[in-house]
């Protein structure tokens, strides 16, 4: 039983993808997720899902921040879980990380033998840790690693984050990156009227689109240049509000929420300005279609490009995103051919097959603990 808050963004795709690939192979697979939060493209994806899903879907009030209501959500995810025999409670990000840990160990209480895993999926790890938010989400997680068998990180990068703040304790743990399906692989075709630049993501600080849209305001003094912003989020009508301030109303359409292959050819290259980032399965998607991406060097994008001449940027900075994308318009053919040799790469590295065999084998040598 998979334990998820919000389906949305890379979580919900790894989840996706993980579900899949294990229901293909004998295993009956369920999912327990927020009841609060829902769109078209969510509910398309939650149905097409379902067709593979034995145990089904039971969705529950799951708050964003910690509240008293949790006590109540989790214990409502204890009886699911029992219900259905569930054998194995795999819970991604903070929230489906405590639900999960928490009705297993009430679950062991009463005799069962339930293995519980925790991906932690970056959201609670990206605030400061001397923060108000950051010192309750690491008193939190140290307080439930107690409960759980195995952790399950995307990337190595989240790995070393979360024990520098939180530790591991002895808790056997896995890297076991985000990966990629044989129809992910389908090459990039650009629109004839396809904007230069893309954006893909949620519509919040931390995914750098006020980034973007000053260093497009930049390169409006040299040249004319278009931009794609998909997506929706928190700080939507923020960012809408900044492009008219800075001129660009008629340059930047925001085109609201798609799936990543729908949009590609929206636009010519992709633009991944985030300030923070985990193992960010649009920068996985875009390389995997051969599409030239200008990303920062933040999470583990550098862990997707390693061993190729892929350009990584710090995040944050205006001048540099802007030099960024002047090489990308000097020299598209350029770009095209680093985005090739990237895509090589990621097909040797990331396949949905070779991560279901490394945390299925996790799952039986925990349970057999």
């Amino acid at each position: 039983m998979h334990c998820f808050r919000a389906p949305v963004g890379g979580l919900f795709r790894h989840v996706l993808d993980l579900s899949g690939e294990q229901a293909a192979r004998g295993h009956e697979v369920g999912y327990v997720l927020d009841s609060t939060v829902s769109d078209p493209l969510t509910e398309q994806r939650l149905a097409k899902a379902a067709t593979h899903l034995k145990l089904g879907i039971t969705r529950l009030p799951m708050g964003r921040l910690p509240s008293l209501r949790d006590f109540a959500t989790s214990r409502a995810v204890h009886d699911v879980a029992h219900e259905l025999k569930a054998d194995v409670l795999h819970g991604h990000g903070a929230k489906g990380g405590a639900f999960a840990r928490l009705a297993a160990r009430d679950l062991r209480l009463a005799a069962r033998n339930v293995a519980t895993f925790y991906t932690p999926h970056g959201g609670s790890l990206h605030y400061p840790p001397v923060s108000p938010q950051g010192l309750i989400y690491t008193a939190i997680e140290k307080f439930l690693v107690r409960y759980t068998d195995g952790l399950i990180f995307e990337s190595d990068f989240i790995r070393r984050v979360f024990n520098q703040r939180v530790g591991a304790r002895g808790v056997p743990e896995r890297v076991v990156p985000n990966a990629l399906q044989p129809d992910d692989f389908t090459a990039h075709l650009p629109n004839a009227d396809a904007a230069d630049f893309l954006f893909i993501g949620e519509l919040r600080q931390l995914k750098g689109v006020d980034v973007l849209l000053h260093a497009l305001a930049r390169l409006q003094a040299s040249r004319a240049v278009r931009a794609v912003i998909v997506g929706a989020g928190p700080e939507a009508s923020e960012f809408k509000s900044l492009a008219d301030e800075l001129g660009l109303g008629g340059l930047v359409t925001f085109a609201g929420a798609m799936p990543a292959r729908t949009a590609f050819p929206l636009g010519r290259s992709l633009v991944v300005p985030s300030r923070a980032e985990s193992m960010p399965y649009i920068v996985l998607e875009a390389a995997a279609a051969g599409m030239p991406l200008i990303a920062t060097n933040v999470g583990g994008i550098p862990e997707i490009v390693n061993g190729t001449d892929t350009p990584l940027m710090p995040p944050g900075d205006v001048e540099v995103l802007e030099r960024a994308m002047q090489g990308f318009l000097a020299d598209p053919s350029d770009a095209k051919a680093r985005a090739e040799r990237l895509k090589a790469a990621v097909a040797a590295r990331f396949t949905v097959g070779r991560a279901a065999d490394e945390v299925l084998a996790f799952y039986g040598e925990r349970l057999g603990r």
